[in-house]
């Protein structure tokens, strides 16, 4: 087993989640090695074609990777993970933080075809294409943006990408609607956190509103300057906004999920052209760190 490769114990929690291996002459017969590869490509960035030989073909590698993100194979596995960790009581929902890191994109993953993709035998778009490709321009340059939400333990419970110009307040929403953890034996997925923590950039009306309405606690610090227009506006200002700093220090959790995420080369720098493929490439590595016991 080679550094960065799958122990026996995270191959037996990865392994009953994936697809199962139907149609003649045993395609997916080697899918340890595979999976090895795709990670092994995640976590040192090279170029897909500069794969080891003891992984296989590298295209085999490349195109299982790419298949996988169009149908939406790696949300499932992150999912289902996240399901037996519930079970197991892994998950530490007393504080859910929310963030949002920017990465560089290199050169190789601008000049995407303007013609929408396709799931290869199917008709239908990628689960998670979009039409702009997640791609922004900004001062450095093109930048893609990773919005997540991570559990007390620092591991991701949802991703979600954007271009890097992209405000953060906005995400929030779509980034809490993301969280799916199913149960066991059935019913409704949870959805809600015991708590949510923040940075001032995801304080807004809106926000705040839609956390109330779903009995959501959160600590998110309220900006100077919406403080004086609350205080400016009087009674119709509404109350001031409630902020416990003791909790608020755990907002490190969520900043020390992302570092671990950019532990993966190819999720600090995007390489990918197509957005759906780098969703795909995010999920990998937030399935890695639910693997652990």
């Amino acid at each position: 087993m080679g550094r960065g490769d799958l122990s026996d114990a995270q191959w037996a929690r990865l392994e009953p989640h994936l697809p199962k291996n139907v149609g003649r002459g045993g395609r997916w017969k080697c899918r340890r090695e595979v999976i090895n590869g795709i990670l092994f490509r995640q976590r040192t960035g090279i170029p897909w074609r500069d794969l080891p030989t003891r992984f296989g073909k590298w295209k085999t590698c490349h195109d299982r990777h790419r298949r996988w993100s169009a149908d939406g194979t790696w949300e499932n596995v992150l999912r289902a993970v996240q399901t037996d960790a519930d079970a197991e009581e892994r998950i530490d929902w007393s504080m859910v933080g929310i963030d949002s890191t920017t990465c560089r994109a290199h050169q190789h993953a601008a000049g995407a075809r303007r013609r929408p993709p396709r799931i290869p035998r199917k008709r239908v778009l990628p689960a998670q294409h979009r039409p702009d490709e997640a791609l922004g321009r900004s001062r450095g340059g093109l930048t893609t943006k990773t919005h997540l939400a991570g559990d007390g333990g620092c591991r991701p419970l949802a991703v979600l990408i954007t271009p890097g110009q992209w405000g953060d307040a906005p995400q929030l929403i779509p980034v809490l609607e993301r969280v799916r953890v199913r149960r066991p034996g059935g019913g409704h997925p949870r959805t809600r956190p015991d708590h949510l923590s923040g940075d001032k950039a995801y304080s807004s009306r809106p926000n705040r509103r839609y956390l109330r309405r779903r009995r959501i606690k959160h600590t998110i610090p309220e900006p100077r300057n919406q403080r004086a227009s609350r205080q400016h506006r009087g009674s119709r200002g509404g109350r001031p906004t409630g902020f416990d700093k003791s909790l608020h220090k755990r907002r490190n959790e969520v900043e020390r999920t992302i570092n671990a995420l950019k532990g993966f080369r190819a999720v600090a720098t995007r390489f990918d052209k197509r957005a759906y493929i780098f969703h795909g490439t995010v999920t990998v590595a937030a399935i890695r760190p639910w693997l652990r016991s």
